[in-house]
């Protein structure tokens, strides 16, 4: 339990940041997986169909801070490489 206002309010804050940091990172594991998927699969239209989705997602994800932004662009060229290979 808090002491002082502000360790009350960074708490507040604290419990906020965490929900919305859930709630991206469950949404950028819930898209990788649909697209990795459709790459397993050989579904090479539905998988070229969701990759900007998924890269604006990892995009948004990394400019808020939610994830790292080397961590999306790595996501993002491993993607790009397992599409291409699709034939």
């Amino acid at each position: 339990m808090a002491n002082t206002k502000s360790a009350a309010k960074r708490a507040r804050q604290t419990t906020k940041r965490a929900a919305g940091n859930k709630r991206v990172s469950t949404a950028v594991k819930t898209q990788l997986r649909d697209i990795r998927a459709a790459v397993a699969a050989g579904k090479k239209d539905e998988a070229i169909k969701l990759l900007p989705k998924v890269s604006s997602a990892l995009d948004k994800a990394a400019k808020t801070g939610r994830i790292h932004r080397n961590k999306a662009n790595r996501h993002k060229g491993d993607l790009a490489r397992s599409l291409a290979a699709l034939k």
